[in-house]
């Protein structure tokens, strides 16, 4: 079900962007330093505009660091820890004239490296499977596996992780969950749907 799900995210970014062509340059210079800098929510709408016409694919990100072997509830800690909140959630989604639920998301992180390299990270299937579908520019695909290095080992320095709540639907399971880490626990419980989603199509 999570690789069944890929296609429609991938194409939620085509409509969200209009996705022109980018023309694909070699990377040669070595990634030997990382500034990796979180895209705060209220900065969203400049990264749309500064990012728009790039052409966004989800290869080059298949290399396998710690940040793939650990759950998805503790990686989402994790974040938290480090970057604090997500750049959006569902919430800042749902209301969207344009949004399906089967685009329903836990969290999305964008980020830009060194200033330059953009990368946006999408938990798409909650406490439900490991691992996160990456979206990045294809200018710079050669460059993805020394991002996904640094970024991981940023990401597991923390021994201490900071709490956190999501609303999460699923759309395979029709279902609402809440995903937390609390008092040292980490966990998801199937709850009604939220009142504030009373009135959102399902469909």
């Amino acid at each position: 079900m999570y690789l069944i799900r890929i296609p429609v995210i991938i194409a939620f970014f085509a409509g969200l962007w209009l996705l022109c062509a980018e023309p694909a340059n070699a990377q040669t210079n070595a990634f030997s330093e990382s500034d990796i800098v979180k895209i705060e929510s209220v900065s969203a709408a400049e990264f749309q505009r500064r990012f728009r016409n790039t052409r966004w694919t989800g290869q080059g990100m298949q290399g396998i660091t710690d940040i793939d072997r650990i759950p998805s509830m503790e990686l989402r800690a994790r974040f938290q820890t480090v970057f604090g909140d997500p750049t959006r959630v569902l919430d800042d989604l749902v209301f969207q004239s344009n949004f399906r639920m089967a685009e329903a998301i836990q969290y999305e992180y964008w980020f830009i490296i060194n200033d330059t390299y953009p990368l946006m990270i999408l938990d798409i299937d909650g406490p439900f499977a490991r691992g996160l579908v990456y979206a990045v520019s294809v200018s710079f695909i050669d460059l993805m596996p020394q991002i996904k290095r640094a970024l991981s080992a940023k990401l597991m320095e923390p021994t201490q992780l900071d709490e956190y709540s999501d609303i999460f639907y699923s759309p395979e399971r029709q279902a609402w969950f809440r995903i937390s880490y609390q008092d040292g626990e980490f966990g998801y419980t199937e709850v009604p749907r939220p009142e504030r989603f009373r009135r959102v199509n399902l469909n």
